[in-house]
């Protein structure tokens, strides 16, 4: 009785949608409904391919991926490290709030409160670049500030819920390792590398999987809400360009097609990088 709610959300929301997913292989009108429309294969699928945007898309996609990636990754489990060798309480406990508090802000304040900081204008960063003698930087009228702008900002938002993910694995070694360490003579930094990482290392691993799972869905709200089309160069990405093509113009198979074949490219994503998790670390998802 406790897994039927459960069980229904998923085959509701999640299941029987699937049923819907063979307009990406048909000429679909809402007139026609989905079996009446005249199916075309692989079509749409090609017209993306060929079109002049998917390099693009492809390549703003991956860009922001890797770099959330590259940066975003290790910065939780570096601040779960240096918590953990605190023993000041109150200022552990002030680091933590500051670094969790901004999990709790939803991404429409988050954006407004990324385009009011950053305005050319009135906005606290410029204030501060021409308090220092500098010129006001246009950060979200320039493509090459995009990437930078929606990484960092995501990093600051995200660091303190993976923090404590971290925290709590490092909770779970044992204290007399440490103390073993100590009578060998062992140095703090020493402690960590060869006792805190290895424990949490099946952790990493997991999220490391999981962020393989939706490496390619760069969050849409964000995206859109940061976009405009000065910087649609560098911030079209295709989950926009879904949005774009299939509620705006109207073009339901297409933009389903594209939509599939950015998620079956997170499945293979998500298989491969949990294949390689088990045969190399012998840990996995399953």
């Amino acid at each position: 009785m406790f897994v039927l709610p459960t069980m229904a959300y998923f085959i509701v929301f999640h299941y029987f949608p699937l049923y819907g997913l063979q307009i990406a292989f048909r000429d679909y009108t809402p007139s026609s409904g989905i079996w009446s429309s005249p199916w075309v294969g692989l079509e749409h699928l090609r017209r993306f391919f060929d079109s002049y945007y998917f390099g693009q898309l492809l390549w703003n996609t991956l860009g922001i991926s890797l770099y959330e990636l590259a940066v975003g990754f290790p910065i939780p489990i570096i601040i779960a490290l240096a918590l953990n060798e605190l023993r000041n309480g109150a200022f552990k406990k002030w680091v933590q709030t500051v670094t969790y508090a901004p999990h709790f802000i939803s991404v429409v304040v988050m954006s407004g409160m990324i385009i009011a900081f950053l305005s050319p204008g009135t906005g606290l960063v410029n204030l501060a670049i021409k308090a220092m003698g500098g010129e006001p930087v246009p950060f979200l009228a320039e493509p090459g500030w995009f990437k930078s702008v929606f990484v960092l900002s995501n990093v600051w938002q995200s660091m303190g819920w993976g923090t404590i993910i971290y925290l709590a694995a490092l909770a779970g070694v044992d204290p007399q390792q440490h103390e073993a360490a100590m009578i060998d003579g062992a140095t703090r930094l020493k402690r960590i590398w060869h006792i805190n990482l290895p424990s949490i290392l099946p952790t990493m691993v997991i999220l490391l999987i999981l962020n393989a799972g939706s490496f390619m869905s760069v969050g849409f709200e964000k995206v859109f809400l940061l976009q405009n089309p000065l910087n649609l160069e560098a911030s079209d990405v295709i989950s926009t360009y879904v949005y774009r093509s299939g509620l705006v113009q109207g073009q339901f198979s297409f933009s389903a097609a594209v939509g599939l074949f950015n998620s079956v490219i997170n499945l293979i994503l998500l298989l491969t990088v949990n294949r390689i998790a088990k045969r190399v670390n012998e840990t996995s998802l399953w």
